[in-house]
Formats: structure tokens, C-alpha cells, sequence
């Protein structure tokens, strides 16, 4: 069989959508060996994502990155590059899909993050979602998504079968594991002078809600007068105006720590020795710094009534991400209530086991066997 697969996420440093492509397709090849995958991208690629002998690359110009190219790219290039290495199925794991090809497909649809919070994206992007996801859902012929809220969410939006959609969770790589007591106390060292912290981790955008959370830290602090630290790590991505207006007169700003971009490497350490991961996102289709967090045997605080609750399971402490004070009442409490976050931490290490990229890459495979009926 020949699988195509779009792989125009497959950058340098990828982020979600980019790591979701990279480490369920690096399984999928190996396990299949017998059948040949051709990566398309949309610009010069890395070897390094070349993971086997039966990967073919192939750039299929221009590089997509807007509306009018998305269309040209996806109802014009690909299926004529479909055509050509004869393709039995695409795969499209960015929520996008040709409506031209004849060629089967099997979308990826992580999340529905532009019906629900559209000020996150451009007002272009949003139309074009808007106008083209319910095209894209009724065209492919399975449909993949990343946890069952997110499963439910586009049912209730969209008239799509339920037999239609699979769900495959992230996994979580190895490299995330538990510190031992000296390893903590020396990336403590090195961050935080020594301190415990708190961790957020993600881009520094408005549905990630990190107003709140600097709203939280700041009762946290007033209330326990503690020496605790806030970390924030991530890139900024967009929309920062209150953010960065809020930080730069913030009252603890000597205890907030802005890392920007960590690279890869650096993560177990610093989810590792944080005191507690707090991600008050207001939306995900999965969030995976909860699940690294939890194989880290690292507390999660959470929003509830989100696909995060459904991760974290049993091991999570959730609260109203609309409400700092609520996100600060849950600190406090993991704070002060060492036998909890000890109950939290082993649940954790339960939990985290289910999120493997090797089940992941199974469960897919019979995604894409669906979309050509085998």
C-alpha cells in the first residue's frame, strides 16, 4: 500500500501538530515495513524525518501558510501529487483535506479551538475553518481526533456519523521521568535560585488564560506568604497585549519567571523538579504537558470540563479556569496538603502509562485501513 501523508508541520523545532505527525508516524513506518509512506511537504524538509528505508520524500510547492495557498495547495498540488506516486490513501493530520482528490483520505481533526475561541486565531483563518471543516468532515472517509471530548465536539457541531470518528490519544515520550531529590535541587538552582515553582508550559496566547493565572499567583502569594516561584515556559505566539501589560507592573514579578522557548531537551528536567504543573487553558483537544507532567510524577492542576479532565482522570486537581480565585484556592491547596499532592502524584504515574505513542500508532493504523475499507 501506498500512504501519503501531509508532513507540512514537519518543522525544525515541531509543536503540536509537528510532534503529534513526527512521533506517530516514526512508529507507524517501522511497523509497517512492508508498506511504502511518502511525506509531503510544503517546503525543504530535514532528513531527520526520514525515519526509514520505506519514507519517500516530497516537496509539493508552495509553501502553505495562508488561506488562498491552503486552497491552491490542498485541491490543486496535492491531488495532482497524489496521482502521480499513485496513492492508495492521504493522511492529513492538521484538520485540512482535499476536497478534489478521489484518492481516500483519513483526517486528523485535533480540535475545534476556532468555534470556540476564534480571538485566538486571524479572522482569515477563522472564516476559512468555519467554511471549510464541515466540507473537510463529510469528505474524508474516516476521521481521527485526540481525546473523546474532543470526539463529542464535533459531533454536537457537526452531522458526522460516530462510527466515522476514532479516537487516538497523544502519547508521551520517554525522555519524561521522575527526578531524583538531588537533580530537582540543581534545576532549581539554576531557574529559581533554589525555589520551589510552579510550571506553566505552552505558548503564551490568549486561550491558554495565563491572565488568570498571574491573577491566582498573586493571591497565592498575599495569602501564604510563600517563597514559592511562578515559571512560565513558551514561546509568545499572539495576542499578548494584556499579558505583557500585566507583567510589566505585576506586583510579584520578581517571582515570575519567563523562560520563553525551551527546547526539547530541557523539558524533563524542568517539569521534573517543578512543585505542581498548573495549565488553565480554556480549551484543548488534548493538552500533553498534563501527561508529560504526570510520567514526570509532577502534581497537574487543570481546568475542569475539558479535555484535560478526561487525561488527568483521578490524578488531577481541577478548577474553574474562568475563576482565579478558584485556580488560586487549588494551589493553595496542593501547597498545603502534602498528603494529597502525594495521592495526585501516584495516580499520576497510573494514568500516564495509557498514553503511549505504540498504541497510538496501532489504533491509527485502523484508521487509515477504514478509509480504504481493508
Amino acid at each position: 500500500m501506498i500512504i501519503a501523508i501531509n508532513t507540512r508541520f514537519l518543522l525544525n523545532e515541531p509543536e503540536g501538530y509537528g510532534n503529534f505527525i513526527q512521533e506517530l508516524f516514526r512508529a507507524l513506518v517501522k511497523d509497517h515495513p512492508e508498506h511504502q509512506f511518502y511525506f509531503l511537504f510544503d517546503r525543504p524538509f530535514d532528513q531527520k524525518y526520514i525515519f526509514s528505508s520505506n519514507v519517500h520524500p516530497v516537496v509539493v510547492s508552495p509553501p502553505a501558510r495562508h488561506p488562498v495557498l491552503w486552497k491552491y495547495w490542498y485541491d490543486v498540488k496535492i491531488p495532482l501529487a497524489l496521482k502521480k506516486i499513485k496513492a492508495d490513501v492521504f493522511v492529513s493530520p492538521d484538520g485540512y483535506c482535499s476536497l478534489t482528490t478521489k484518492t481516500p483520505q483519513c483526517l486528523v481533526v485535533h480540535d475545534l479551538g476556532f468555534l470556540h475561541h476564534p480571538e485566538a486565531y486571524k479572522k482569515s483563518h477563522v472564516n476559512f475553518l468555519k467554511r471549510n471543516t464541515p466540507k473537510y468532515l463529510n469528505k474524508a472517509k474516516s476521521i481521527v481526533t485526540v481525546s473523546q471530548f474532543s470526539k463529542d465536539d464535533i459531533l454536537k457541531h457537526y452531522k458526522i456519523e460516530a462510527v466515522k470518528i476514532d479516537v487516538v490519544y497523544n502519547g508521551v515520550k520517554d525522555i519524561f521521568h521522575p527526578l531524583s531529590f538531588d537533580e530537582k535541587d540543581a534545576v532549581k538552582e539554576k531557574y529559581t535560585e533554589g525555589k520551589e515553582y510552579f510550571l506553566y508550559l505552552g505558548a503564551i496566547q490568549p486561550r491558554k488564560n495565563l491572565v488568570n493565572l498571574l491573577k491566582a499567583f498573586s493571591i497565592f502569594k498575599k495569602r501564604l506568604q510563600s517563597s514559592m516561584k511562578l515559571v512560565i515556559a513558551g514561546r509568545l505566539a499572539w495576542k499578548n497585549e494584556e499579558f505583557l501589560q500585566l507583567i510589566q507592573t505585576y506586583k510579584y514579578r520578581s517571582d515570575v519567571i519567563l523562560m520563553g522557548y525551551i527546547p526539547e531537551e530541557e523539558l524533563p528536567s524542568l517539569i521534573g523538579a517543578a512543585y505542581a504543573l498548573v495549565y488553565p487553558s480554556f480549551f484543548e483537544g488534548f493538552g500533553v504537558p498534563v501527561v508529560e507532567a504526570m510520567k514526570c510524577e509532577v502534581p497537574v492542576l487543570t481546568s475542569e470540563k475539558t479535555s484535560m479532565q478526561e487525561v488527568a482522570d483521578e490524578a488531577g486537581l481541577y478548577f474553574n479556569p474562568n475563576d482565579h480565585t478558584n485556580i488560586a484556592d487549588k494551589m493553595m491547596l496542593v501547597y498545603k496538603d502534602e498528603n494529597l499532592r502525594k495521592q495526585s502524584i501516584e495516580k499520576g504515574k497510573l494514568i500516564a502509562g495509557r498514553y503511549n505513542w505504540k498504541i497510538s500508532a496501532e489504533l491509527f493504523w485502523q484508521s487509515i485501513l477504514k478509509a480504504v475499507n481493508l
